[in-house]
């Protein structure tokens, strides 16, 4: 038979660099692969104890806290895929900024942030792979697979809570570029309508604009026309799913290469000069961490797959200009 070790009481002590979490999402951490609704129950029951008492879902954890975690088995670990050798080299060479408490990350289009739905591995999973050595590693915030740009990644738990307070009051600054259908020049410059994530067939995750939605707010900036199509800059003041991609369709002006939310049409006129994903990318990321004393801001150029699609669009209209 096989020999299952039987799971022990944990006690955990709580670091300064642990502290300020929800204890629910400390647990649901340390309890990696057990049900959500299994640590919850075990809050709820009061089998999880902090400084020998009871604690609600929402309790942060406070610097030398006592944590006691009842024996709750594990299930047992499948292997994972690991990244290749390639997409190793591929996050190496894409990260554009470091330091002691941060990583900046221009992540390729076509890249999941994390693994899940389907997927070993994504970017947090191959950092991890890249760095074994690294104490932390956590994503502040994810980009849709198909987008590419500035990737935050907190390399200290401390980090990620001042990062994600910075988030909340809206002090991280965000700008994507993006090419849109038709010709924006005329606006609308904001577009403020909710957003509401709904489930189709199959199980697509799609958003709607919806009454009954979360609140969302984007705002775009001409910078080029072309015959057919817009160059526009998005400025995000909220950050929901799909929001720019949303926005853009109901503005009237849907993105090149968007299958989900897209003009075919567009999308096969672009394909032919030689697009062959979704033309949007996070170029921009600054905040300051007043705490710190310190300002950080990153940019992050176009790649050569939308510099040339640019370029193409930039010899057509002077064609038809000049005719």
């Amino acid at each position: 038979m096989e020999n299952l070790q039987k799971p022990a009481v944990q006690w955990l002590d709580i670091s300064a660099e642990q502290a300020g979490q929800r204890i629910d999402n400390f647990l649901l951490r340390v309890l990696k692969g057990v049900p959500k609704s299994r640590v919850y129950r075990l809050l709820r029951k009061g089998e999880v104890r902090i400084n020998k008492g009871r604690a609600r879902p929402e309790y942060r954890l406070k610097t030398g806290d006592r944590v006691r975690i009842p024996p709750v088995r594990l299930p047992e670990k499948t292997p994972q895929a690991a990244p290749g050798s390639r997409a190793l080299e591929r996050l190496a060479s894409a990260i554009i900024y470091e330091d002691e408490r941060l990583l900046v990350l221009d992540k390729p289009s076509g890249m999941a942030v994390h693994g899940g739905s389907g997927l070993s591995y994504g970017v947090i999973e191959g950092l991890r792979a890249l760095r074994p050595d690294a104490p932390y590693l956590e994503l502040v915030h994810r980009l849709d697979r198909d987008t590419s740009g500035c990737l935050l990644i907190a390399k200290k738990r401390s980090e990620l809570r001042t990062l994600h307070e910075l988030m909340r009051s809206n002090s991280i600054h965000k700008r994507y570029l993006l090419l849109a259908q038709g010709d924006w020049s005329t606006g609308p410059w904001k577009v403020d309508v909710p957003l509401k994530k709904n489930l189709l067939q199959g199980g697509e995750r799609v958003v709607r604009v919806d009454s009954d939605g979360k609140q969302a707010l984007t705002r775009f900036r001409m910078l080029q026309g072309y015959t057919g199509s817009s160059m526009m800059e998005a400025s995000l003041e909220t950050g929901r799913t799909h929001q720019i991609r949303v926005h853009a369709a109901h503005a009237g002006h849907p993105l090149a290469g968007d299958n989900k939310y897209g003009d075919p049409e567009f999308n096969r006129d672009l394909a032919k000069l030689g697009l062959k994903r979704l033309f949007l990318h996070a170029h921009y990321i600054a905040f300051r961490d007043v705490e710190r004393n310190r300002e950080i801001e990153i940019s992050a150029p176009l790649g050569k797959e939308l510099r040339d699609v640019i370029q193409q669009l930039e010899t057509l209209s002077d064609k038809r200009t000049s005719s």
